[in-house]
């Protein structure tokens, strides 16, 4: 009876592409995971707090603010309804009211 030779082992180079590409696979998952966890993490916060204004500035009635961000000398805030109201930072003057379309 022939038997049969014992299988050849691969060649190095084969054993370490092997290991590369286990090792990457690996790490994808574990990199998948950790996003997934991130994301349930930072859904299962709470709504932002509604944005507080300086005292000093003073919107018309049924206004609710949107966005507000300010410069050296002006505060802008817009509203739900889809206005910008420039106000001045030293005197909390309306400086300019846009329509956005």
């Amino acid at each position: 009876m022939q038997e049969t030779p014992p299988p050849e082992a691969p060649p190095p180079e084969l054993r370490f592409l092997k290991l590369l590409v286990t090792t990457l696979a690996g790490v994808m998952i574990l990199g998948l995971l950790v996003v997934i966890v991130l994301l349930v993490i930072r859904l299962r916060q709470p709504a932002p707090a509604p944005l507080a204004l300086p005292a000093e500035i003073e919107l018309p009635d049924g206004a609710r603010v949107e966005a507000f961000t300010q410069s050296a000398d002006w505060y802008g805030v817009v509203t739900e309804g889809g206005e910008i109201f420039i106000f001045d930072r030293a005197t909390g003057a309306l400086r300019q009211r846009v329509q956005v379309e």
